[in-house]
């Protein structure tokens, strides 16, 4: 099985409409998010159009803990990992193109999504450039602390979904900080932080999430 073969399989699985049920429900959960807030705080523009982004980053974060109870425990439990094995693919690498995947179905449709949400809470345009920039360089920090995730609770047999999120939310506070830090600082410096955290959390998570599968599989 060829890298491109993985790949395709993968994302047939995550993307909506996939035969996994898709990501489409983290990103009508983003778009719930921006359409709620308004209703939260009450419709002084003013308000929502300095707290808006923040917002939009704490729907990604949200958004992005949905889909973890199915990202790799399926194939854990079928044997694939096994069979990748005897085809000469590490966990490593599968874990690697499982990563790519899962940005890939959820990453930029949340970009998308930002555009409507934006008007539902209200911010500018040079907010939501901020923000679309924040979230294409957050977004894969998001999916890496997911896969490292979803690979260290693979092997519970129950409560590994709230264990996700609870994990998820702490460990995603750095991006949080410096994504949605970045609005109040004119973008720059907090967006370049952002990118250095995403970077480090997607080279970091093959390793660490190959060798937690690996664990789960011997023990």
């Amino acid at each position: 099985m060829t890298l491109w073969t993985l790949l395709k399989r993968d994302l047939a699985t995550l993307l909506p409409g996939g035969r996994g049920g898709g990501s489409l429900l983290p990103v009508l959960f983003f778009l719930a998010v921006a359409m709620l807030y308004p209703f939260a705080v009450g419709p002084n523009p003013t308000l929502l159009a300095a707290s808006g982004g923040g917002v939009l980053w704490v729907g990604a974060l949200l958004a992005a803990i949905l889909p973890l109870e199915r990202l790799l425990a399926a194939d854990v439990e079928r044997g694939m990992f096994d069979q990748w094995a005897l085809r000469g693919l590490s966990e490593e690498l599968v874990v690697a193109v499982r990563l790519l995947a899962h940005w890939l179905s959820f990453g930029p449709f949340l970009l998308l999504a930002a555009l409507p949400a934006s008007a539902l809470v209200g911010i500018d345009g040079e907010t939501l450039r901020i923000v679309e920039l924040g979230l294409l360089a957050g977004t894969p920090g998001l999916a890496a602390i997911g896969v490292i995730i979803a690979s260290v609770t693979v092997g519970l047999k129950s409560g590994g979904a709230a264990l996700s999120g609870l994990l998820m939310v702490p460990l995603a506070v750095p991006l949080l900080i410096f994504g949605a830090g970045s609005l109040s600082t004119g973008g720059e410096g907090g967006l370049a932080l952002t990118a250095a955290i995403s970077l480090v959390l997607v080279a970091i998570a093959p390793f660490a999430g190959g060798a937690a599968i690996r664990a789960a599989r011997e023990g």
